[in-house]
């Protein structure tokens, strides 16, 4: 089914055509990724998806009752309520419902004061209309759905009554795409919402998605996550788009297969081209032949002429190089121990590693664990650090600031370089530049007036004059387009020194790293391979963590099941003594009692009693007496004696 259709859509801003006959439709149960260059116009494109902006050409069928979820870049939650208060007010309607249930209930509480049975009746039916509503609106688990989002992006350990307001950006961010979620539109509609996610917030978001019941539309320059989650891209180029049924990898392939194809047509055209123009130059003037010359040129200008295959691919052209090759043994790092004043508690503690030349090492871990802090303790750029960093022979550090702090937003980008190395001609500055994707008067520009991603190319060109043999990254893919993304993994795989990097970037740490350090508050480890491989480590980790623990489980309940026993075994000893000295003691009663009979009898045989008839009756009273308690003796006896033989039996 259609849940929304984009015709022919154009949209200008002044004189700046940016989008001209776009066609998009979005299926339920859709996942669409739409890429294109910075500036192609692919948040525009969300925005008129979303209501949010107008268009001026085109048409946008949407039916009445599907439902629209709109997440902005860089958006984020402002609000005074709390964390859950705002997650719950997505549910007004059910907690409304769930309020007016609990009054009903009230109310079948008393059933006295209703007026005949009839109307308790027609309340037991209301009650069961509305429960059933309420089920359907999912009433029974939407406080469970809030928790579960909350931890998945990762705020699990907060106190959800903490005001908004006093969250960060970034957590407000995950807040608002949090909230959306909890939504659930028919259509879902994602600008860059991977950003400020750790990768294991990433894995969570893609595994929702993946299971989401309706349609997402995605713009990230996240490849491993469209890889991860899309199955149909579209492709925003020179203000048009064009569909690719498949993930992003998928895309790339067949975008390049089709403009190889689109190539050798326009190159054999091209040939059958110039091979008739050359036949009409050579014989239009010649009577015997100027008649198919004629036929040749009107088949010339009939013929519909293929356009020369272009793609968006004007990338930033540049390669690490250094000045000199450090030592071996470029770092070493003992006990590392950081906090950000001397009586605070440490951010990380117990980071111990090394690093050899040539190794391409990416820092991962948690947001908050302290990856950035550890980037500037090595480089010696914050207080309050103990534990040693000693650094080998001939290292010299180079390093990308993803808080672009570095640049002055008051210089030009040309004055940036220029003034960082001032013997360079103006002319060399400028081709550096270019190679930047900085061309003309681009180039005086302040660095104020600079996108991110522009502001990114001016770090990475003065990073690239620097010549470092180390280079220390933080976060380097941020701000940066799929192509210049893919420009700097290239210039990286060529760098003949030693990187360290912090990523969220799976797709970059994959094609660059050699060893992946996750880092937790105590301490850190080391997997010796590319994120794929840390992945499947992590995972061959937590299958062995659960067979220990399971087998730790079965280990105790076998250890609870023997101590009970045991137990047993002890009660079923004192009881089976209790029983045997009970036995003992009625055995002797009796044979009390017996002797008692038999004396009394022998009193009875007595000559000189004969006629004594009083005291032979009471005699004959006494033995009376000691039979009765022998018979009584003998069946509790006897019981007791089945209960023995039933526990040493059992025994």
């Amino acid at each position: 089914m259609i849940v929304m259709q984009l015709n022919n859509i154009g949209k200008s801003f002044g004189a700046d055509t940016i989008l001209s006959k776009i066609k998009l439709e979005v299926h339920h149960r859709d996942r669409i990724a739409i890429v294109g260059r910075n500036g192609a116009g692919k948040s525009t494109i969300l925005q008129i998806m979303a209501g949010e902006a107008s268009y001026d050409e085109g048409e946008i069928y949407k039916p009445k009752d599907v439902s629209i979820g709109y997440l902005a870049q860089h958006s984020g939650l402002s609000s005074s309520e709390t964390i859950w208060n705002e997650m719950l007010s997505v549910f007004k309607e059910t907690v409304a419902r769930e309020k007016e249930l609990r009054e009903l209930e009230g109310q079948m509480a008393n059933p006295d004061v209703f007026a005949d049975d009839e109307s308790y009746q027609q309340l037991l039916t209301t009650y069961d209309q509305k429960q059933n509503e309420f089920q359907a609106m999912g009433g029974f688990q939407y406080e469970a759905d809030i928790k579960s989002v909350l931890q998945g992006l990762n705020f699990g350990e907060f106190d959800y009554q903490t005001p908004i307001n006093d969250l960060s950006g970034g957590q407000k961010t995950r807040l608002a795409l949090g909230k959306l979620l909890l939504a659930k539109p028919d259509v879902l509609i994602l600008d860059e919402p991977t950003n400020h996610l750790d990768i294991d917030t990433l894995n969570w978001l893609e595994n929702y998605l993946n299971s989401y019941d309706g349609a997402v539309v995605i713009v990230s320059h996240d490849r491993y996550f469209l890889d991860q989650t899309v199955n149909v891209v579209y492709e925003v180029a020179f203000q048009s788009s064009k569909r690719y049924n498949g993930n992003y990898s998928y895309f790339l392939q067949k975008r390049q297969e089709d403009y190889e194809l689109q190539m050798k047509h326009f190159e054999k055209q091209q040939s059958e081209i110039k091979r008739l123009e050359d036949f009409v130059q050579r014989n239009i003037a010649r009577d015997s032949t100027s008649k198919r010359a004629q036929a040749r040129r009107k088949q010339l200008e009939k013929m519909e002429r293929i356009e020369r295959p272009d793609l968006d691919d004007a990338s930033a052209k540049f390669s690490f190089d250094i000045k000199q090759k450090s030592g071996n043994d470029v770092l070493k790092v003992n006990q590392l121990e950081a906090r950000y004043g001397a009586l605070d508690e440490p951010i990380f503690r117990n980071v111990t590693f090394s690093v050899n030349r040539g190794d391409r090492i990416a820092i991962v871990g948690p947001n908050g664990v302290g990856k950035t802090t550890l980037i500037q303790a090595i480089l010696k750029r914050m207080e309050f650090v103990d534990g040693e960093v000693q650094v080998g022979t001939n290292v010299d550090f180079g390093y990308y600031d993803q808080e672009q702090s570095t640049l002055n937003p008051s210089k030009t980008a040309l004055d940036e370089l220029w003034d960082d190395y001032p013997l360079m001609n103006e002319k060399d500055v400028r081709t550096v530049l270019g190679n930047f994707l900085f061309t003309g008067e681009d180039v005086l520009k302040t660095v104020g007036m600079l996108s991110g991603g522009e502001k990114a190319r001016v770090l990475l060109a003065k990073l690239m004059l620097q010549q470092a043999n180390v280079l220390i990254m933080d976060e380097p893919t941020n701000h940066l387009d799929l192509d210049s993304k893919e420009v700097l993994e290239a210039a990286l795989a060529d760098f003949p020194g030693t990187i360290i990097f912090v990523s969220h970037d799976r797709y970059f740490i994959n094609r660059i790293a050699t060893q992946v350090l996750e880092m937790n508050q105590h301490g850190v480890k080391t997997y010796l391979g590319d994120y794929d491989y840390y992945l499947e480590k992590k995972q061959e980790e937590a299958e062995i963590k659960a067979m220990e623990d399971a087998q730790k489980q079965e280990d105790n309940q076998a250890e609870q099941t023997t101590k009970s026993q045991f137990e047993q075994d002890k009660q079923v000893k004192r009881d089976i003594r209790k029983l045997e000295r009970r036995i003992e003691t009625i055995e002797t009663s009796i044979q009390e009692h017996e002797e008692v009979i038999e004396a009394e009898q022998a009193k009875m045989n007595n000559p000189d009693l004969a006629g004594d008839y009083s005291t032979l009756q009471d005699i004959n009273d006494t033995i009376q007496h000691h039979q009765e308690a022998i018979d009584a003796l003998m069946e509790e006896w006897e019981t007791l004696q089945e209960q023995l033989d039933s526990y040493e039996t059992n025994v």
